[in-house]
């Protein structure tokens, strides 16, 4: 059996179809259910049992169920909630329990990790543990990441394989419940179908033109095929594959007005863009410059190309967003 986390949200119900799709059908889904707005998502999705995640260390306590490999999805990616007692529970303290279950029951596990930990970029994004200690996240979410990161780095006894997948921009189908917090090709597609263009911010920062903003942008497809290969790897006893913190992007940072073009390519119409101020409540908390140093997880062995930017939006604007369509 394998358990994903977090499996009724964007990133977690995609990953249960694509187990799915590769034969995998006795998965534990863990989340809070009672979020119907997330339902959808789930529809179609072939598992063994719904566990709501306030309950599932209790549930593993009293069933003992023979766990092959955990994907801890779940957390609270809101990077606009700063109550940080929020990001401490769900993100921290909760993370460190699956670490202990996934120890003491020998049980291999992957986790979402974020991009949101290198802050604006001081250090560069590489993901050397060298360098863990001295990020400076911009934002409660961000720190909440880290500090399980750091966490995770300390502990001497460890499941039998761990990889902490720093996520950068991740888009795609399923996220139709994200509000404010779902990806701007999402916004951008209503946008152009109530008004027939698109608001991106302005810049604030000088050196960087208004939509010239730059972000590592990574399809949900590719996100998930790493998550395989390396459960895959594990299974194999690949021993080139070593547990610790990777990188999830593309290696290539792109424009959020490359963003928006992609998407209006996508809808077959000519791109109208607007620039509109930057939220202040966001601004000082903001991300000019992402791009994911992907040499790691090449060097482990991980060889297939990544979506582009276009190849990502125009696949997920036709065939999901423009259909109403789930993964």
């Amino acid at each position: 059996m394998i358990v994903i986390t977090g499996a009724a949200g964007f990133i977690g119900s995609c990953l249960a179809g694509f187990l799915n799709s590769k034969g995998y059908n006795k998965l534990i889904l863990v989340d809070d259910f009672s979020k119907v707005e997330k339902t959808p998502n789930l529809e179609g999705k072939q598992y063994r049992e719904k566990v709501e995640r306030e309950q599932f260390f209790d549930w593993l306590a009293e069933k003992k169920p023979s766990i092959g490999f955990i994907f801890h999805i779940g957390a609270r990616t809101d990077t606009t909630e700063f109550d940080y007692s929020i990001h401490q529970h769900l993100n921290v303290d909760y993370s460190q329990k699956i670490w202990q279950y996934c120890t003491e029951n020998k049980v291999p596990v992957v986790y979402a990790s974020s991009a949101a930990t290198y802050g604006s970029g001081e250090e560069g994004y590489n993901d050397d543990h060298a360098i863990v200690y001295a990020l400076k996240p911009l934002n409660p979410y961000g720190v909440s990441k880290n500090e399980f990161d750091k966490w995770a780095l300390q502990q001497t006894t460890q499941p039998p394989f761990w990889a902490g997948l720093k996520f950068f921009n991740v888009y795609g189908p399923n996220e139709y419940h994200k509000g404010r917090m779902a990806s701007v090709i999402w916004h951008s597609f209503n946008q152009i179908n109530r008004q027939g263009f698109v608001k991106l911010f302005k810049s604030h920062k000088e050196g960087y033109k208004d939509g010239q903003q730059l972000r590592d942008f990574v399809y949900v497809k590719d996100v998930l095929k790493v998550c395989y290969w390396l459960m895959e790897q594990f299974e194999k006893g690949n021993g080139n594959v070593t547990s610790g913190l990777y990188n999830l992007g593309t290696g290539k940072a792109r424009s959020f007005e490359d963003l928006a073009k992609a998407t209006f390519s996508g809808l077959d119409k000519e791109a109208k863009i607007e620039f509109i101020p930057m939220p202040e409540d966001i601004r000082d908390k903001y991300q000019y410059f992402t791009e994911a140093n992907m040499q790691k997880l090449k060097d482990a062995g991980y060889t297939d190309s990544f979506y582009s930017l276009e190849e990502g939006v125009n696949d997920y604007v036709r065939n999901y967003l423009a259909k109403g369509g789930y993964y």
